[in-house]
């Protein structure tokens, strides 16, 4: 089995390797992920330990909590980390912001989600994306209420700043930090990370395989599926997705040598983070299939030599092009601090 590691001082417990849900309802999914496949994988990661599991009232419009919903079912809700988020509503009333932090939006989205997942809880309630015209003390303070309701029992933030990391945990314990976070996208280490460490916060970095692209499986980002979100991303396209395709010779080099995987390779160097940072770093690879699972669950197990990290610890650097078509609503958007 997986091993543990707690969520920040006072958080829950969680597996060292976490799964995101999202793409079994959502955004890379093409026609669409195989219902009955990603149920079989939901309870595949169970048997093995992959305990953390993330999701958003936005993926798939609701769909993908109800996903899970229909896992639980079933049982076993017990053994799960289950973590979801609030803050980005993709259909909002007319006039209405897509972003939203406010007090009686996050009560409502989070009664909702537990209606669409089935819970009486929440274990990790997450502000998705901050909503500038709301104070955090506001949001959090909600999501607080939430906790003392019994409805929550631990909280985090997504895509947030140093400051206002700390400016929420002034309100409330935070557990959880999430954030982009892998060999193709190290920002957030200047100074989010330091200050989820200064507020006794885990990171659990999203997108620890850069969008897939990590994982080297694609000759050439043109074969994504025309639906697929990648490609509006600024990484993915035209001489950002050439320049960026080059980067990727270190990471086979060092998957070949070890017979790995080059998304193995990538999720170890992340998993790596917790030793060099001293602190819980729990990566939340996604993925549809059992095969994938098992792929990316054994990459706990390796520990990446200094050599191999010289090799690796400079791509990040030469990334062409930003995380996002439009950065408004990250943690480096227009009138944040």
């Amino acid at each position: 089995m997986m091993r543990t590691t707690a969520l920040g001082t006072g958080g829950p417990v969680s597996s060292v390797q976490g799964l995101g849900c999202m793409g079994m309802s959502d955004f890379y999914v093409g026609a669409g992920a195989d219902r009955t496949e990603s149920l079989a994988t939901l309870g595949h990661a169970l048997d093995i330990g992959v305990t953390h599991w993330d999701t958003s009232d936005m993926y798939g419009t609701g769909e993908n909590e109800r996903l899970l919903g229909a896992f639980f079912r079933g049982g076993r809700r017990d053994e799960v980390l289950l973590a979801t988020k609030f803050g980005i509503d993709r259909n909002p009333e007319e006039g209405a912001r897509g972003i939203r932090g406010d007090a009686e939006y996050v009560r409502r989205a989070c009664d909702a989600s537990l209606a669409r997942l089935g819970v009486e809880t929440i274990d990790l309630y997450y502000m998705h994306r901050r909503d500038t015209e709301v104070p955090i003390e506001e949001t959090v303070g909600a999501m607080a209420e939430l906790v003392a309701a019994g409805k929550v029992r631990h909280l985090g933030l997504s895509e947030v700043t140093a400051k206002e990391i700390h400016a929420a945990a002034a309100v409330h314990p935070i557990a959880a930090i999430q954030a982009e976070w892998s060999l193709f996208a190290r920002d957030i280490e200047e100074s989010v990370v330091p200050a989820a460490r200064e507020v006794g916060a885990a990171v659990v970095p999203y997108s620890p395989l850069g969008r897939g692209f990590l994982s080297a499986r694609y000759a050439s980002f043109a074969e994504l599926p025309e639906d697929d979100t990648r490609r509006l991303q600024p990484r993915f396209n035209g001489e950002n997705a050439e320049a960026n395709a080059t980067l990727l010779v270190p990471l086979r080099e060092v998957a070949g040598k070890r017979g790995a995987t080059p998304a193995q390779i990538a999720l170890a160097w992340i998993q790596q983070r917790a030793e060099v940072w001293d602190m819980p770093v729990v990566p939340i690879p996604g993925t549809t299939k059992r095969t994938r699972l098992d792929e990316n669950a054994a990459a706990v197990d390796i520990v990446l030599t200094d050599d191999e990290l010289a090799l690796l610890d400079p791509i990040s650097a030469q990334v062409a092009g930003e995380r996002y078509h439009v950065m408004t609503h990250t943690y480096v958007g227009p009138g944040r601090e």
